[in-house]
């Protein structure tokens, strides 16, 4: 897994919402290319970040094995901007799931105030679209981990939800041969 811009999960309810945290510092490669002299995080990495946090929301409940990509964005409207120093709050609302795909609101604030709302519409992949993880298993996890997932995920009656065992095995698997 290349890139994440989310640097931790605060809140995970499987099924209903998410809450990521992205913490926007001066020494981010994006902030010093994107517009020489008025560095700010762009907004298109702002939607990056809101696509895996309704991504991990919407492929967690199956235990990772439906394949999900970001198909649409239904909506994207921003009020401002965010700056080197700023924490953007994500959170991502489950509004439908349907057997083809998912529909996410999403809404994001820094310090409560609203930066942008957003529609997001993700897809899942059927077999026409290969077979398998799109990620490896134990590799996917230790992200998780990184994330925090596993710390604050929880189902819609608060029991704590472990991770998949199938990334359990390829864990174990990986430090047995390492």
């Amino acid at each position: 897994m290349r890139w994440f811009w989310i640097d931790r999960f605060d809140e995970f309810v499987r099924n209903e919402h998410a809450v990521t945290i992205k913490n926007v510092t001066f020494g981010e490669e994006p902030l010093d290319d994107y517009m020489m002299g008025h560095p700010h995080y762009p907004h298109s990495l702002v939607i990056e970040g809101m696509a895996q946090t309704g991504g991990l929301l919407v492929a967690e409940p199956s235990g990772f094995k439906k394949r999900v990509v970001l198909a649409k964005i239904g909506k994207a409207i921003f009020h401002r901007q965010a700056l080197p120093g700023d924490q953007l709050r994500l959170q991502a609302n489950i509004q439908d799931v349907q057997d083809s795909g998912a529909v996410v609101a999403g809404s994001v604030t820094i310090n409560g105030e609203l930066m942008a709302d957003l529609e997001l519409w993700f897809a899942f992949l059927d077999d026409r679209f290969g077979q398998g993880s799109l990620f490896p298993p134990a590799e996917f996890l230790r992200v998780l981990r990184v994330l925090r997932l596993y710390d604050v995920a929880v189902d819609s009656s608060g029991n704590r939800i472990a991770p998949p065992e199938e990334f359990l095995a390829a864990e174990r698997a990986e430090f047995a041969t390492g």
